[in-house]
């Protein structure tokens, strides 16, 4: 299994070019967050992973039936897999991170769909900074001169992205 590529895939690059040539940068197996996924656009809190369908266990009630050889192995370990997957974007999510899984067929069929997705994201994230920001200037008063500025911040939810 050394041999199994964990970044750069084919269709991790496929998504990485086609954002670069829409102008929208990124930080590729991003270290500092949970499961290292395989695209982060820091700037919005959006992660981005590439699944591939037998790794992550795309249908996998029906294709788990497939396995012919050393079943209880590959069994035990693609289910620790979405288990994993599923604890991961579950952390992101309470630290405040949109998470986008997009599967490898997906990104090869319709790349330009995967790429519709990230950037309707995107201007979500950009109208709901906007609308924090207006909330925030509205609720600010700014002292007089040497005196501190003092803001009342209305109550939000902390996740307007759910």
């Amino acid at each position: 299994m050394q041999a199994i590529k964990n970044k750069d895939s084919k269709i991790e690059i496929l998504l990485r070019k086609e954002l670069w040539k829409r102008g929208i940068r990124y930080r590729k197996n991003y270290a500092k967050l949970p499961g290292k996924p395989d695209i982060v656009l820091t700037k919005y809190k959006i992660a981005i992973f590439a699944d591939s369908e037998f790794w992550h266990g795309y249908d996998w009630e029906n294709r788990k039936n497939d396995i012919k050889s050393n079943r209880d192995f590959w069994i035990r370990k693609i289910e620790g897999n979405i288990k994993r997957d599923k604890e991961v974007t579950e952390q992101l999510e309470k630290e405040g991170w949109i998470v986008l899984r997009f599967w490898g067929k997906q990104i090869q069929k319709d790349l330009q769909g995967c790429i519709n997705i990230i950037e309707e994201t995107i201007k979500e994230v950009k109208a709901n900074e906007k609308i924090l920001r207006n909330k925030k200037i509205n609720n600010c008063q700014i002292g007089r001169r040497n005196e501190p500025q003092t803001c009342r911040y209305n109550s939000l939810h902390t996740d307007l992205w759910s």
